[in-house]
């Protein structure tokens, strides 16, 4: 048996080379390449490995360790989880910056490797930079912060245990029922400590992603519980998407005229232009897909957390007269709502279901279309809302007083309303252009207004919901596919928090699009209060002397050296969109938006929040008794 001697930090580099995944008969390398930070703790060690070899992993330098993240996660999501990116960071605040990344990966169960560097295996030189010190344990490093978001956790203080760990954090990654992220923690003087490594660790390795079958019984329970319903609903999750069960899914509701609403992860699973799809479901959730579920007797869960967004927290459906049949190759999530489990792949389920239902048809009828009909007339509503400075659009819900809503125009310049842009976005990119966003009120607007019509091309993170995914994670989407136009869109107050890869797609030349809605404030927290019977409290961005602030983007995006567009009307907005397309830069355009301009909930698309019991303002005693007339009627369990 043969040996090579490496640093571990060396070994790392040549094992990640050599890591491949085989699905559906297709065998391609899992590790794309690695983004990133240097500094103490990992210059020396990972560094060095990656300037000496670093194969064919692609290596990116990124501008913030949460940013970098980001942008793995967004191209591990865009590739269906087929690929990933691994982080290196420093030890301590680099390592730090990890942890809400980590987290969004967690709740949206895909895979990235971070590799934070870690304190002294000798501990000899301790406190060393950076390091902080807990009395209860010497043990204790800021990487033990990252436990609890990460799907597996390891702490590597000798060369020989990066094998063992390795192995297992691909097995993890690499099982569809439970990918996240995978956390190594390297010692900074281990990195560079060498072992006599065994040359088989560093073969060729496969791992193999097979679709995990229904069994009999689990086929004949779900054929039971679709035969026996009259109006069953399909309800398509990430999970559908991560399968690519488009195709069986058309064909089953095709068959059987049965309707597909979607939530946010499963959204362009199936394109929005298809006759059954009537769209998101829930609290951000189109009116046709809400009352859909108010009549299904029979909600089929496809690769699908039942998140409180999705169920209206749990008040959407009757759960007097409604089953629940989940098809989910994770157990736990399988067994929600009190459902019949189908623990297996949701394309072969499907595949295999169809045939088995001959005869059967839903009792939807021509609903389907009607309902479809119904919410499309009031998109094209919403596509033409109004502002004038005597009187606002009636239909939109507004908080704000005549005055207050005439301050933000002047001073922002502008009368463009939220919705109206977001459709003339959507009417004016190609079709095939992936967006991207993840908080705020757009993906509310976007679950409901956006329509989808090429598959996987709709990019949300709302598993987290994580305020600065969307600028960064669209760098991963560019890397995920060079060949398409990508668009962030994106809220003033997220863009704020953090867009540090916007620089570095402008390094790499990587073209990506920001599409900035600027409404100078956290519009959506700011509706959130005010709905719940607050006043406007520290939500609108303004001065000291209560002056509306009025940033200006493009300047900065310009500054960065991408080019920059200012669009405050329709006209203006197309003609950027359009001139966008023909750059081989990155772009930024900034929209100035009317606050109080989104859309408002529909039918069933109540939130259960935490309402002060005890409130002098009556506002707030209305929203309270409302919240317990409503968890009445919602499931406990």
């Amino acid at each position: 048996m043969g040996t090579i001697r490496l640093t571990t930090a060396q070994a790392l580099v040549k094992f990640l080379n050599q890591q491949y995944v085989h699905i559906d008969g297709e065998e391609i390398p899992f590790v794309e390449g690695i983004f990133n930070i240097f500094g103490h703790g990992n210059v020396l060690g990972i560094g060095e490995a990656l300037e000496q070899d670093s194969g064919h992993l692609k290596v990116y330098q990124g501008k913030n360790e949460q940013g970098m993240a980001h942008a793995a996660i967004a191209y591990s999501k865009q590739m269906l989880r087929k690929k990933i990116y691994a982080i290196t960071t420093s030890s301590g605040p680099g390592s730090a910056n990890l942890v809400t990344s980590a987290a969004t990966a967690l709740a949206n169960n895909i895979p990235i490797l971070l590799l934070p560097a870690d304190t002294y295996a000798t501990r000899q030189p301790d406190p060393v930079l950076q390091q902080f010190e807990q009395e209860y344990s010497i043990a204790v490093t800021t990487n033990d912060a990252l436990k609890p978001v990460s799907r597996y956790w390891d702490r590597i203080t000798r060369p020989e245990q990066l094998m063992s760990s390795l192995i297992r954090a691909f097995e993890v990654m690499t099982d569809p029922a439970k990918a996240g992220p995978v956390t190594i923690c390297i010692s900074q003087d281990v990195e560079g400590e060498a072992f006599d490594y065994d040359e088989k660790f560093f073969e060729k390795r496969v791992h193999y992603i097979d679709r995990k079958l229904p069994t009999k019984r689990e086929l004949k329970g779900a054929v039971e519980l679709i035969k026996a319903s009259k109006r069953p609903l399909v309800v398509v999750g990430g999970g559908a998407k991560y399968s690519e069960a488009r195709e069986a899914l058309v064909e089953f509701s095709k068959k059987y005229n049965i309707p597909l609403v979607e939530t946010q992860a499963g959204k362009s699973a199936i394109e929005s232009s298809f006759k059954n799809n009537l769209g998101g479901l829930g609290i951000t959730g189109t009116l046709a897909a809400n009352k859909a579920a108010r009549q299904a007797d029979l909600i089929i869960g496809v690769g699908t957390r039942f998140t409180d967004f999705a169920t209206s927290s749990k008040t959407l459906f009757d759960f007097e007269s409604t089953k629940f049949l989940n098809i989910n190759v994770s157990r736990m999530q399988a067994y929600k709502l009190d459902a019949f489990a189908v623990v297996a792949d949701a394309r072969t389920t499907f595949e295999q279901l169809i045939p088995m239902l001959e005869g059967y048809m839903s009792e939807f009828g021509d609903k389907i279309t009607k309902l479809k009909e119904e919410w499309l007339a009031e998109r094209d509503r919403l596509s033409k809302v109004t502002f004038t400075r005597e009187k606002f659009d009636p239909e939109i819900k507004n908080h704000f007083s005549q005055e207050v809503l005439n301050e933000y125009a002047d001073v922002l310049n502008t009368e463009l309303a939220q919705t109206t842009a977001l459709i003339a976005i959507n009417d004016t990119i190609d079709p095939d252009s992936i967006i991207i966003c993840a908080a705020g009120s757009l993906p509310g607007d976007l679950q409901r207004l956006w329509h989808s019509n090429v598959p996987n091309t709709y990019h949300l993170e709302y598993g987290y919901s994580c305020m600065g995914y969307e600028v960064s994670g669209t760098l991963g989407l560019k890397l995920a596919d060079p060949a398409k136009e990508v668009y962030s869109i994106v809220g003033d107050g997220s863009f704020l928090m953090l867009h540090s890869e916007f620089i570095t797609a402008i390094q790499y030349n990587k073209k990506i699009n920001v599409l900035l809605f600027d409404n100078s404030g956290y519009g959506c927290i700011n509706n959130l209060q005010m709905d719940y019977g607050n006043g406007s409290y520290f939500c609108e961005f303004r001065t000291d002397d209560n002056q509306i602030l009025n940033i200006d983007y493009a300047k900065v995006a310009e500054g960065y050296g991408a080019k920059a567009y200012r669009a405050n009307t329709v006209e203006e907005l197309k003609a950027a969109l359009e001139d966008a397309k023909k750059q081989d830069r990155s772009t930024l355009i900034e929209m100035k938006v009317l606050p109080k301009t989104m859309t408002d909930g529909y039918e069933g698309s109540w939130w259960n929040l935490g309402v002060p019991e005890v409130s002098n303002q009556e506002g707030v005693q209305k929203a309270y008794e409302f919240k317990q007339q409503k968890l009445r009627n919602a499931m406990q369990y």
